[in-house]
């Protein structure tokens, strides 16, 4: 009788123990089948790794974005890095270089970059991007143009190899993702993470890296170089669940990848169409961030992308030449929208030189001249920042570098830190940076370092930038490429404008110009003093009696726009100038005002790796189409002339306008 209720206990005991048994198997194996780890014990103990992109996250962090490239991997990716000369942290430290890295246990020079891809956007959601290898095209036009683009005269040729994308990655499920790249098809599922605080055509990557010394940057005139190599006096990096991946130093035309025994050229590049399709992209993948709360300027931003999106069809305008841009009828609607309604408030704190301080002359000339006509604008600048669409952080990239950088310091950490105080001064005295971490704020800046000085504090801005380098974090969407200008002579801003007419321009092609980078001495190399049609020189000196740089540059029809040490040149705007027919050498350049303008219409864009081939390129263009690309370069002249005072559709209107656009079209209002 006494023993029943024990009995009972230890009936009930054993039922206990088997269904808390039962419970535990089944934990284990939905742990076992449904995480991606590599062990069932990793699943069980793995404490997830907090990557810390600096202590200034709350100034803003950079926007997600699914702008992933056709031809290009996790590896092409991680192969920028690796190239990237200018990629600093929030504290102005250099993160990658251009050199082979050294790392501990690494004798031969290369360095083990550990890749994490478990990414995903803000929304949850992944795209897929299905791409294909651009096979050659005819001579003369670029079939990968949609149908619209009538005028197209971008150049590719096949790829010489099949392109290596052997990257792990991982899918919506967390499972490991193969992708491989042939000459057929690369198909890759990518998700970008909204909080990384690396570059957007980065952003799938989590990496891991020694201490790395500082920059070894030059004078203010001159590029920055880097050390030869990187120097790891710290720890090793922190394991992760990511393929390894050994990186050796690449050619300037292609980067060598080495993976599990295989070594192959991938080339780095992206085409002007594939930049196309990006920009398409972005109008549907990529949004600014939600106001923390509500305004009356959000709603009236909402109603002119609503009015904008469904613009009437426009075939003709007086004062425009519609064959030059993307969509003429948005364009003119946009336009209008934003003289009748575009606010900006100019912040008043700072002092000179580094704000409010105007640089007119020379090749930075561009943000000098902005700055001077915004800040003495009565119809676009009020004084009520609560009536404000956009909020104009007036500083000057040339003069804080001019102003901070301590030569031979090799650091630009007190330059980032002036923008980082800068900042946080805005932030204290007004509210506007808070209610939408800046993403309505902009800034223009035309020096080399300004892409990796404001990639951070102010990542959410909208970025007029001239060094306008797809890997180096321009955003398809948000950024907006600036015009390099060369203003020789302030007060005379339109001498020597114009040039001969086509029947009078007896030279195939110019170019002339200082050895900078490593892509004008291949230039050199291949046509110095190779073929009568082909003026190609080094530097230029005035020589009486001999035709000067102008005087070439007037009576050629095509004039190089070779790169330098970054992706922009002055020379693009000065073939505009002088009514030469401008050819772009420079891979992942995007060229100014491209989200509104055809550049496929006036230009003609060769890749790096053609050079070799450019004479045989520039033959290929069939004389009528030449004619009405010199015409077209002659009526879009107009948009990057500065005057004195502006007027209506010239460079300043159409930089503002640049800015305006990308910030109504991607606005998410509350």
């Amino acid at each position: 009788m006494d023993q029943k209720p024990f009995l009972v206990c230890r009936v009930d005991s054993r039922r206990f123990l088997w269904l808390l048994g039962i419970s535990f198997s089944a934990v284990l194996l939905f742990q076992y089948f449904g995480l991606p780890y590599g062990s069932l014990l990793s699943s069980l103990i793995s404490t997830p790794e907090v990557s810390r992109e600096g202590d200034n996250a709350s100034l803003g962090e950079p926007p997600s974005t699914s702008l992933v490239p056709k031809k290009f991997s996790l590896k092409d990716q991680q192969e920028m890095v690796d190239n990237d000369e200018h990629r600093f942290d929030e504290n102005g430290s250099n993160l990658f270089n251009g050199s082979a890295l050294k790392s501990n246990g690494a004798s031969d020079g290369s360095s083990v970059v550990k890749l994490n891809a478990d990414v995903s956007f803000n929304d949850g959601n992944t795209t897929n991007i299905r791409s294909s290898l651009d096979e050659a095209v005819l001579p003369g036009c670029d079939k990968s143009i949609s149908s619209n683009s009538t005028d197209s005269c971008c150049y590719q040729s096949v790829a010489d190899e099949k392109t290596v994308a052997a990257q792990s990655t991982c899918n919506e499920n967390g499972n490991p993702l193969r992708l491989s790249g042939d000459n057929e098809t690369n198909l890759a599922n990518f998700s970008m993470s909204s909080a990384s605080a690396i570059s957007p055509m980065l952003s799938t990557l989590n990496i891991s890296s020694p201490a790395i010394t500082e920059p070894d940057m030059r004078g203010p005139d001159s590029p920055m170089s880097f050390n030869s190599s990187l120097q790891n006096d710290s720890a090793p990096a922190a394991e992760t669940n990511s393929q390894q991946i050994q990186i050796s130093q690449p050619d300037p035309n292609h980067v060598i990848i080495k993976e599990e025994g295989h070594d192959k050229p991938v080339p780095i590049q992206i085409s002007i169409a594939e930049m196309k399709s990006l920009l398409l992209q972005s109008h549907s993948s990529y949004h600014s961030m939600k106001p923390r709360w509500s305004s009356t300027v959000d709603k009236e931003l909402l109603g002119a992308k609503l009015q904008i999106i469904n613009s009437p069809f426009v075939q003709d305008d007086p004062d425009l030449y519609p064959p030059l841009f993307r969509n003429f009828s948005m364009f003119k609607r946009s336009y209008e929208l934003m003289e009748k309604m575009l606010k900006v408030y100019i912040y008043k704190e700072g002092q000179k030189p580094i704000l409010h301080q105007a640089v007119l002359n020379g090749i930075y000339a561009t943000e000098g001249w902005f700055m001077k006509q915004m800040e003495t604008n009565r119809r676009f600048v009020t004084k009520n920042a609560r009536n404000a669409h956009l909020f104009y952080m007036p500083f000057s990239s040339r003069m804080l570098e001019e102003t901070l950088y301590v030569a031979n310091s090799h650091s630009h950490k007190n330059l980032i830190r002036f923008l980082e105080d800068y900042v946080r001064l805005l932030m204290e005295k007004h509210p506007h940076w808070n209610r939408t971490g800046g993403s309505d704020h902009f800034l223009v800046a035309c020096h080399d370092w300004a892409p990796a000085e404001t990639k951070y504090v102010m990542a959410r801005c909208i970025r007029a930038l001239c060094n306008a380098d797809v890997k180096e974090g321009f955003v398809f969407g948000k950024d907006v490429s600036l015009p390099e200008t060369y203003v020789r002579m302030p007060k005379r801003l339109l001498r020597y404008v114009g040039g001969k007419p086509p029947s009078q321009r007896s030279i195939l092609a110019f170019f002339a110009g200082n050895m900078h980078g490593y892509v004008r001495p291949i230039l050199l190399k291949h046509w110095e003093n190779k073929d009568p049609d082909m003026k190609i020189f080094g530097y230029l000196p005035k020589v009486k009696g001999k035709m000067d740089y102008v005087q070439h540059m007037k009576s050629s029809k095509y004039c190089i726009c070779a790169k330098g040490y970054e992706v922009n040149s002055p020379g693009v705007v000065e073939a505009i100038f002088y009514d030469c027919v401008p050819v772009i050498i420079s891979d992942n350049f995007v060229p100014p005002f491209f989200e509104t303008l055809n550049w496929e219409s006036f230009a003609v864009f060769v890749l790096e790796k053609d050079i070799p081939r450019l004479k045989d390129i520039l033959l290929s263009i069939p004389q009528e189409q030449y004619l009405r690309m010199q015409l077209h370069v002659k009526k879009v002249q107009q948009h990057f002339l500065w005057h004195s005072r502006p007027v209506r559709y010239d460079i300043f209107h159409m930089i503002l306008h640049s800015i305006w656009f990308n910030r109504v079209l991607h606005v998410n209002p509350r």
